[in-house]
Parts: structure tokens; C-alpha cells; sequence
């Protein structure tokens, strides 16, 4: 999925550079996707499947920890709990994503 979003900025940001429309189709571009940034359903998508994964994140760590025990790294399992202690007290993530 990384890839995918990766190659289609690629191609938008090579549409805009090449584009013969000049500053007017850029601003139209601009425009749509602020639009499409600040679309409510869409954050709502975004901070519903961050909280799933933190979720997934934390039961997966579980999981993993109980196989593995005292095998995990330190730089690991530190920083899982701190974003189980994050999530837990209702603040907001790296990305800026409120855990509602």
C-alpha cells in the first residue's frame, strides 16, 4: 500500500512539474487536495484505522512476548509500552491522530 501512495504522489507531483497549464491547473490541484485532506470522512477513516492498528500493535506484542519472553529487544519493548501508555491516556500520536 506504501508503494501505491508512494508512485501515485510520484505521478501527481510529475504531472504538476511537467504540465504545460502552468500556475492555474497547480492551484486547481492544490485546491482538490486540501479538499480531499479535510474531507470529516475521511480523517474519521484515518484516526479509526490508527486506533485499530494501535490495537492490533498491542495485542500482537502480547502475543509475541509471551513466545518470545526475555528475548525481545529492549528498544522494542519500550517503545510498545510507551504507545500503549499513550493510547491509554487519550493523547495524541506522532501523526497527530487523536485516539477517539
Amino acid at each position: 500500500m506504501r508503494y501505491r501512495l508512494t508512485f501515485i504522489a510520484g505521478m501527481a507531483v510529475g504531472y504538476v512539474l511537467g504540465t504545460r497549464a502552468g500556475r492555474e491547473r497547480y492551484e486547481k490541484l492544490k485546491k482538490s487536495a486540501r479538499q480531499v485532506a479535510q474531507n470529516p470522512a475521511l480523517r474519521n477513516a484515518v484516526d479509526s484505522a490508527a486506533y485499530t492498528g494501535r490495537q492490533v500493535a498491542g495485542k500482537a506484542f502480547t502475543s509475541v512476548s509471551s513466545r518470545v519472553g526475555n528475548r525481545m529487544p529492549d528498544s522494542v519493548a519500550s517503545r510498545v509500552r510507551s504507545l500503549r501508555e499513550r493510547s491509554n491516556n487519550g493523547a495524541e500520536d506522532d501523526w497527530g491522530v487523536s485516539n477517539t
